[in-house]
């Protein structure tokens, strides 16, 4: 996680830019340039979903060039919700790391530990889907434990002791639960989250960062896809949403 403290330290940030392309082939690549470049100064990191590249013709390639257009110093996770045995999730993993060039994933972690291992390589951060930011009419997330708890408070502590080994795992947890993002922090107090939800989906800023944040300040990046995607002027969007974690923090410290 080095990289990332570095640049949440360097950048006085926690909002992470969601890179998730609509639009037709010819004008989606000048967009994402266009995005980086306007919004890199209030970046701690990126997100390119890995759906939204390889449903295009030739998004693979597209998908390396939008990684290696990121400045250097600012993390880039590979928003692709792996989640499969040891032996093809090493693949992924080479696929992610040595292929596209990202810095971390995102990983479902249904399969369990040898799911997530292979991607916790060294210099590499590992985000786990604990608490999605959706909300399903049939969540396993929400089944309840008959020793107390939930499934999504099970995968958190799971994750939480494959940290302590690996020191590279964070969760998944998403904006629109509040009530869990305060469990999730009590079952995981040192780690990183990565927090979809601000925005379209209707996640609340200020509780998600009430419930969220760590002792030091940090601990969560806020993620922002289609407020910024879709913004007239992508540098201001970031630029607001950039400034409105910051006010909230320095109220809640």
């Amino acid at each position: 996680m080095e990289k990332l403290t570095q640049r949440v330290s360097k950048s006085h940030s926690l909002l992470c830019i969601g890179l998730d392309p609509t639009g037709n082939d010819q004008s989606v690549a000048a967009r994402l340039r266009e995005v980086v470049a306007q919004t890199a100064e209030y970046a701690a990191a990126y997100k390119p979903n890995l759906a939204f590249f390889l449903s295009r013709e030739g998004g693979v390639e597209l998908l390396r060039q939008t990684v290696a257009s990121v400045p250097d110093g600012i993390p880039v996770i590979l928003d692709g919700k792996f989640g499969d045995i040891a032996n093809t999730a090493e693949h992924y993993a080479r696929f992610a790391y040595d292929v596209i060039g990202a810095d971390g994933v995102t990983v479902n972690p249904y399969m369990g530990d040898d799911a997530i291992v292979p991607f916790a390589r060294p210099g590499k951060m590992v985000f786990v889907l604990a608490k999605t930011s959706n909300k399903p009419a049939h969540s396993l997330q929400d089944v309840a434990l008959t020793r107390g708890g939930y499934l999504s408070d099970l995968a958190a502590g799971v994750c939480r002791k494959l940290d302590e080994e690996h020191h590279n795992i964070g969760l998944v947890v998403g904006a629109t639960h509040a009530d869990a993002m305060a469990r999730m922090r009590e079952i995981s107090p040192e780690q990183w989250f990565l927090v979809p939800g601000i925005g379209a989906q209707g996640g609340d800023l200020q509780a998600t960062l009430r419930a969220g944040l760590r002792a030091d300040g940090a601990g969560l990046l806020i993620n922002a896809s289609r407020s910024i995607w879709q913004a007239a002027d992508a540098g201001a969007a970031a630029r607001d949403l950039f400034q409105q974690i910051n006010e909230q923090r320095s109220v809640l410290a």
